[in-house]
This record gives structure tokens, sequence and C-alpha cells, in this order.
């Protein structure tokens, strides 16, 4: 394949989906999500733009699912030019003594611990030229945000710590900060807030793209 291949995790809504669509027109795509119609429905989009996908839908907290993945990745492209990782869990707002043992174990097991298992998997089809990026969401230490700020501040610790040790060996890792977004996370931290003051994914992949392009070349 001549065209460059970018893996997304996430990809079935919100700023995945996004940069899914965004991506399409120069990278084929490979879609990680674990909602089959949400994939689905992507790909249909993707291909009314001329672009390809392939869909995977796969629970990225399932260490063997992730490592047939990047096999399959390897064995048929030999190696990815990019990495966008955008999934989450969005664990229901609570004070940090009420915060359910379900609701920590999964947003453990999603945010920071897939992501660990991850970096490993993903690096050596990167090698030294691709590119992997991770989004930032500053809420550790807010108040009710203890479980989701947590494992995502986790999430950022590796992100960061891997992008310092690359800097000079590659791959390029980035660390980005969306804008608030009209997306179902924010939904559920802001019910009340009004949704038309907010970027929508679309504008924030608009306003991404170049930086992670720029990074890329």
């Amino acid at each position: 394949m001549t065209q460059k291949l970018a893996l997304i995790t996430g990809a079935s809504r919100g700023l995945g989906a996004a940069l899914a669509e965004a991506l399409a027109p120069t990278h084929h795509i490979v879609a990680v999500a674990r909602t089959t119609g949400a994939l689905e429905e992507l790909d249909d989009r993707i291909k009314s733009v001329g672009g390809s996908a392939t869909l995977a839908p796969m629970d990225i907290t399932v260490p063997e699912a992730m490592a047939t993945l990047c096999r399959g990745i390897h064995d048929r492209w030999g190696q990815l030019n990019l990495w966008l990782h955008t999934a989450i869990h969005a664990a229901p707002l609570s004070p940090a003594n009420f915060v359910a043992a379900k609701d920590w174990q999964k947003s453990m097991a999603i945010n920071a611990t897939a992501t660990s298992v991850l970096i490993p998997y993903v690096a050596p089809l990167l090698g030294q030229t691709g590119q992997a990026v991770f989004f930032e969401d500053p809420r550790a230490g807010e108040k009710f945000f203890g479980a989701y700020g947590a494992t995502k501040a986790a999430q950022m610790s590796l992100a960061n710590s891997w992008r310092i040790e690359t800097a000079k060996t590659g791959p390029k890792v980035q660390v980005l900060t969306p804008q608030p977004m009209a997306t179902a996370v924010r939904a559920r931290f802001f019910p009340g807030e009004d949704r038309d003051a907010l970027a929508s994914p679309q504008q924030e992949a608009a306003r991404l793209l170049p930086q992670i392009l720029t990074a890329a070349d």
C-alpha cells in the first residue's frame, strides 16, 4: 500500500471519528472501537469522501485482542505511519470518598492500563519515523473528577514519558489539548451546559490536523 496508514483507537464517535474522517483523504484508516454499528457508520462516511477503512470492533482492555490487532497490521502492511489514541472512559462524577469500585476499575482499565499495553505493542509498528498522538484533558485534582482525573493523568504521564524518551530516536510523540467539544463524554460531566457554545468534534479535528500532519512530515 502506497497510501499512509493511521490507527485510531476510540474511532467510533467524538474526536476519534472526526479525525478519522479528516484523515481519510490521505490515509487508510484502521478504526478501533467496541461499537460495531458506529464503526460501520464511520466507514460509510469515509467511503463517501473517497477514503477507505479497516474496521476493528475490539475492546482495547483485552491485551490479547490488541496483540492480534497489531500483529495483523504488521502482517498486512508492515508498519504504521500514525497512531491517534482517543479512547477514554468518563466515569460518573463523584466525591472521592464515594467513587464506586467498578467505576474506578473501568476507568483504570480503559484510560491507563490499556495505554500501557498499547504503547509497547504499537511502538514497533511506528518505528523511528511514525507518530503517536495523545489528547490531554487536565481534570486531575478537580472536585468530583477523582476517577476520571486520576486515570487520565496516568495516561498522560505515560504519554509524556514516552514523548521525552523518543525525542531523539523516534517515533514522534505528541500530546495535544483539544478545545471543549460537544461530545458525549463532556455531556456526562456538564449536562446543563450550552452545547452551542462548544466546538464540534469536526471543528477541532480540522484545527488539530495541521499540527498532527506537520509533525509527521
